[in-house]
């Protein structure tokens, strides 16, 4: 094109000289020349640059997309006309073929100078292309190759301008979490495409505990009854969910014989995959019938401005014909391209050549492969370039596109339904929320709509089924001699008809019932020919493993070694592992049997605080008692021991004198009888009832003794009790609880045992029988309890554990075990003792703090009484007081005067009494001349003025003062001195005691307030 613009200006300058010269030419067709030169000028400046394409043009996917790159590049110069590059395309067919592809690449790069390479179109045809613009620096540029194997090439010039499919197995797996699903089997077709998803598929599994059960591996050249024998023999396995990876010309075929053999019903669940979704729309796609029920997981861009601008023009240059995801890619891949170009304007883009002259006839043109000069720099502003695409932001990381968003649709007969989408870093939501930035969406909303299933239900499959050729599943169930309430195998003679029975199988038929689909199985003993038990426990589990059965029931034990081979189901039975031993009476027999009841702390407790109380009772009596402290000290010593000892066993006639002694011996009388009960509950107990202690107390003592230790047959527990340290020629082997009973009774010097080693539900059977003559010693070792057995992976293992747990928790579990295990409750509630039952000192702890503390407190109320009496007399002027004086007196004496000052308080006239005392002076004896309403007699004589007479006085012991009613009070003065000496008086008696007789209360209501000193001793008679 450069040599054309220049004759033609060569032609136009000619022309131009001779018009001029001529001066005959119009005005205008000179001004037309000189646009016609300058323009002429500026196509010279412009740069073109070549790039080939590599594509099958016979497709309709590859036709489309080689539009939308034309109109990409057409639309793009057309708005940055002062570019100075323009890129012209060099297209080549590939006509669908590696070696087609392989060729076209080849030409382009060597023949035709091209600095890049659009295409290929399907990753199938990129390897061999990628190798090639990595040797020659010519970077490729693929819209449409999605395998993640072409990574594993490592190339820098192979540019994606797509997502790979590895982006949407997160996307799957989420959906297949979301259902529970637990087995899944991939189809897809045999070739670079369908197997570069799989190693990412089972990453994302794995995370999730899901299990691929199955690969199928399809070629694209199979013919109809290859893949009908296929699908046959996915319809005989259990695993109902299939994941479909290829193009839509091959999953068109699959799916319509999946519809023809009824796969496509009730119970199963497709998920597709993009390769077809993506690419329905385009004309010979998979059929909206067939695929009725399916969930895809489609590409989305968001609804953008350029995208609907793009689709408009689209519509409206092409008419009806979609646009496809590939398109979008396409169209932007191109726009990038022209920017990288652009950017490298000033960039040789020459080819090296190099020339081997000495290849001979051996040689081919890959040994002259050129080399761009302009590749490096093209490839780095390629990796850098960004832009706002029509299918979002374009840019690259690791040299391709990443998604953060896909779409989630369900195919109904009328189309595709949107039920969700899948966020990268949120998961599965059932709509986008308005800020698309971080984790804003509740967790609440992180779900699909409904979809409807294959079948036209909404009843989400199970994802699995027994296989369609009925065949039940092979239940193995071990052949035992003993224990059989767990599990016991009978055949009839005559029929041969099988029988089982047990607490295991009851408790396995009780869940298989109670799961939401039937499940056909048999049970298969798991014995020789001749009817023996074919090996131990682990033999069958292992028989599971290699798929001989499809699960095993019975009481077998959950162990970490055999969850290696085999999957359980949570366990269903009480777990651990225990040693039995033998008990005897151990009941206190000999002549300190009466010791036995008290520790020897609290013995001596017990006599301390009995001499405690003895001396506080010397205390008290002490003072109060003149009879008392005139004893010789032994004497007291014994009044006061046998005092305190005595109340043990009766109530003294004589009360002590002293009012403190008697408020102890109250409380410590409550103390003694709670002590004497106690002991003699306890001493009751020990001569009457039963006490069973185990004949050894610990394993430590079984080990070190070297007794001989028994274990059931075919357990788990013999290697248990080679980890513990015992011999095994001092182990012995038992069958049933009649077996393991008998060796008790031989003892092991008689070639019995000391001991079983068993598990809790065994000994739990055992003690059932024998619970009165056995019991279980520490410690108890941990293990899982019983469970059913299933192959790896087995999807029924979660249903019934959910089912195992539904049971236990019910009242059905407890009807199976009264059924089998009838006379368990009453052992257990039986109890054995390894120590003697004594009653301690940390029992009675509190009430003997209660006697310390009450007796101090007496003692501290004593001696105030009486300090207060000595300053009350010291005070009065009167003598000191004597100290026989008891502080009973005193104590109620207090409480009278107490009464007194309330009640004249209330009154609210308190009048203060003359210091002086009655009768001391004039004035008092004036005022007890003048009155006349009272006659105080001393000694026993006087008369009432109202006639009554004086009551006899005994002379001895008692002073009696009489006051009359009937005699009104004078004045207050006088009354109050007149009071004043007959206390003074009285102050200077010293009987034991004053008797006092209220005749009436005249006397104290109508006294003035504060006249009236009560008097120093009294007594209500």
């Amino acid at each position: 094109m450069g040599l054309s613009v220049c004759s033609y200006e060569i032609i136009i300058a000619m022309s131009f000289s001779d018009n001029i010269g001529s001066r005959s030419l119009p005005i205008w067709l000179f001004i037309y020349l000189i646009f016609l030169v300058l323009l002429g000028k500026s196509q010279k400046e412009v740069l073109q640059v070549k790039v080939g394409v590599v594509l099958d043009t016979n497709l309709t996917l590859a036709d489309l997309s080689l539009r939308a790159i034309n109109m990409s590049l057409s639309e793009f110069y057309n708005t940055h006309n002062r570019f100075k590059t323009r890129i012209v395309l060099d297209i080549r067919n590939s006509k669908g073929t590696v070696v087609g592809a392989a060729a076209s690449a080849l030409y382009l790069i060597n023949k035709r100078k091209v600095v890049a390479i659009i295409g290929p179109g399907s990753s199938m045809q990129a390897p061999f292309l990628i190798n090639l613009g990595n040797q020659s620096q010519v970077p490729i540029v693929s819209f449409s190759a999605t395998s993640p194997l072409l990574d594993s090439l490592r190339s820098p010039y192979f540019i994606r301008a797509t997502y790979d499919d590895s982006a949407q197995v997160h996307a799957i797996s989420a959906i297949i979490e979301s259902f529970r699903w637990r087995e899944v089997v991939p189809i897809y077709v045999d070739n670079e495409f369908g197997e570069g998803i799989l190693p990412y598929l089972v990453d994302a599994f794995q995370e999730i505990n899901v299990r691929i059960r199955y690969r199928s591996a399809i070629s694209f050249y199979s013919s109809d009854d290859q893949i009908k024998k296929e699908l046959y023999r996915l319809m005989t396995m259990p695993t109902r969910v299939f994941i479909v990876h290829m193009l839509p010309d091959l999953g068109k075929r699959i799916f319509s014989i999946a519809q023809e053999i009824g796969m496509i019903n009730k119970g199963y669940a497709w998920i597709v995959t993009n390769g077809i979704i993506d690419q329905m729309s385009l004309p010979g796609g998979p059929s909206l019938e067939d695929m009725h029920g399916v969930v895809g997981v489609k590409t989305y861009f968001s609804r953008s401005k350029e995208l609907a601008n793009l689709e408009a023009r689209w519509r409206k240059r092409f008419g009806g014909e979609q646009l496809t995801h590939f398109g979008y890619w396409a169209y932007d891949a191109a726009t990038a391209l022209a920017m990288s170009v652009e950017q490298i304007s000033n960039v040789n883009m020459s080819f090296n050549t190099t020339t081997n002259t000495s290849r001979g006839d051996n040689g081919t043109d890959l040994d002259d492969l050129d080399v761009a000069l302009s590749g490096p720099k093209l490839l780095q502003v390629l990796s850098t370039v960004s832009f706002k695409g029509v299918a979002g932001r374009f840019l690259l990381k690791n040299r391709k596109l990443e998604p953060t968003t896909f779409k989630i649709i369900n195919i109904e007969d009328s189309g595709e339904r949107t039920v969700g989408f899948w966020k990268s870093k949120v998961g599965l939501v059932k709509r986008l929320g308005v800020d698309q930035i971080g984790n804003n969406i509740s967790h609440g909303s992180r779900r699909l709509r409904p979809i409807i299933w294959p079948g036209d239900t909404t009843l989400v499959p199970k994802g699995w089924e027994i296989p369609t050729n009925g065949k039940k599943l092979r239940i193995a169930v071990p052949k035992k001699d003993g224990f059989t309430n767990f599990v016991e195998v009978t055949k009839d003679a005559n029929t041969n008809a099988l029988t089982v029975t047990g607490f295991c199988i009851d408790v396995f038929d009780a869940v298989m019932r109670q799961l939401p689909y039937a499940v056909p199985y048999e049970y298969v003993p798991f014995e020789t020919p001749d009817g023996k038990a074919d090996g131990n426990y682990d033999n069958m589990v292992y028989k599971v493993f290699l798929g001989e059965f499809d699960g095993a029931v019975g009481d077998t034990t959950i162990l970490a070694n055999r969850s290696n081979y085999v999957d359980f189901a949570l366990p269903y039975s009480e777990t651990g592992v225990v040693f039995v031993v033998p008990v005897k009476d151990a009941r206190e027999k000999g002549n300190g049997v009466f010791l036995k009841p008290l520790t020897k702390e609290l013995w001596c407790m017990t006599a301390a605080l009995f001499i405690y109380i003895g001396l506080m009772v010397w205390t008290f009596e002490s003072i109060a008692d003149q009879t008392f402290r005139r004893q010789g000290i032994i004497e007291k010593i014994s009044n006061v021991l046998y005092f305190s000892a005595s109340t043990l066993f009766f109530a003294h006639r004589k009360p002590s004198t002293s009012v403190y002694t008697r408020a102890l011996i109250v409380i410590w009388c409550f103390v003694v009888l709670i002590l004497t009960q106690s002991y003699t509950a306890t001493l009751t107990s020990m001569l009457t009832i039963q006490e069973l202690r185990p004949t050894v107390k610990h394993m430590d003592e079984l080990r070190k003794s070297g007794a001989k230790i028994g274990y059931q047959v075919g357990s788990f527990t013999l290697e248990k009790l080679k980890q513990l340290g015992f011999e095994e020629s001092r182990l012995k082997t038992y069958t049933s609880p009649e077996e393991m009973h008998e060796f008790f009774l031989k003892t092991s010097s008689n070639g019995g045992i000391d001991a079983a080693f068993d598990e809790v539900p065994y000994v739990n059977l055992f003690m059932t029988k024998y619970c009165k003559e056995y019991t279980i010693i520490e410690p108890r070792y941990k293990a899982d309890g019983f469970g059913f057995v299933f192959p790896l992976g087995s999807p029924l293992v979660p249903d019934i554990s959910r089912e195992i747990l539904n049971l236990t928790e019910g009242e059905n579990m407890r009807a199976i075990e009264n059924k089998w295990f009838s006379g368990e409750k009453y052992c257990l509630d039986r109890n054995t003792t390894d120590t003697p039952i004594q009653l301690d000192h940390h029992s009675f702890q509190s009430l003997f703090m209660t006697v310390f503390g009450a007796s101090l407190l007496l003692l501290l109320l004593m001696l105030s009484f009486r300090r207060y009496r000595e300053g009350r007399g010291t005070m009065n002027g009167g003598p000191p007081n004597n100290p026989e004086d008891g502080p009973d007196d005193h104590l109620l004496l207090l409480l009278i005067m107490l009464a007194s000052r309330i009640y004249q308080q209330r009154r609210g006239n308190i009048i203060v009494a003359q210091p002086n005392p009655p009768g001391d002076g004039p004035g008092g004896q004036d005022n007890a001349r003048d009155n006349q309403n009272r006659d105080v007699n001393e000694g026993g004589q006087g008369a009432n003025e109202t006639g009554g007479a004086a009551e006899p006085a005994d002379t001895e012991h008692h002073r009696i003062l009489e006051v009359h009613e009937g005699v009104n009070v004078g004045d207050g003065h006088h009354e109050a001195n007149r009071i004043e000496k007959v206390n003074l008086e009285l102050q200077r008696q010293q009987p034991q005691a004053c008797l006092v007789r209220r005749r009436s209360n005249k006397l104290f209501s109508n006294m003035p307030l504060g006249m009236v000193a009560p008097p120093a001793r009294m007594h209500l008679a």
